[in-house]
């Protein structure tokens, strides 16, 4: 029940798509909402502590995530071809972003040579530093590849509601029960 099978997803790949899941939209609505942030406001210097410690963990969370995919068993998709090789690359595209987001936060994070404290907890060093307009030019990139990946991930919601609603099959539902595996 811990790891996936070719019939279903396990425990662990279900919890960490679940919390990235959560994580992606809270640091979207958080990072939305700080770009407005006044110098004075109560929440100018505990936001951005708050989304770089929740974003350094779920790039730890998606690295560990991508190794376990890597490892596991992949449960078979439903669908025509053209629509499992759409939902094939979609993942990729979704997984490719989400790390590009998550750099690219940590390269303005770190652009003057400052490590990341992650909740006082542990810090992560500053290892790329002084790239020209290293903060500008990641803060482009975190923009718009949030965008990006807030649309694509849409577009995954969407895609798991026609599998339950229309298609009527277990895609979405393997994906919430790790007891829906059959055996192998």
């Amino acid at each position: 029940m811990l790891t996936n099978t070719r019939t279903g997803w396990g425990l662990v790949s279900i919890v960490l798509h679940w919390l990235s899941a959560v994580a992606v939209v809270g640091l979207f609505i958080l990072g939305w909402w700080m770009t407005g942030l006044g110098y004075y406001d109560s929440w100018y210097n505990i936001g951005p502590w708050w989304h770089r410690s929740v974003g350094m963990l779920l790039l730890f969370a998606t690295l560990l995530r991508i190794v376990w995919r890597l490892v596991q068993p992949t449960p078979a998709s439903h669908g025509q071809r053209l629509e499992r090789l759409a939902a094939d690359l979609g993942h990729i595209v979704l997984y490719v972003l989400l790390i590009g987001v998550l750099v690219s936060g940590y390269l303005i994070s770190t652009a003057e040579g400052d490590p990341i404290s992650v909740f006082g907890w542990f810090q992560v060093p500053a290892s790329i530093t002084g790239l020209p307009d290293q903060a500008t030019l990641a803060g482009k990139v975190h923009w718009y590849g949030a965008i990006a990946l807030m649309v694509l991930s849409g577009g995954h919601v969407l895609a798991a509601i026609k599998h339950h609603w229309i298609d009527r099959n277990d895609t979405l539902v393997r994906m919430l029960d790790p007891r829906r595996q059959g055996s192998d």
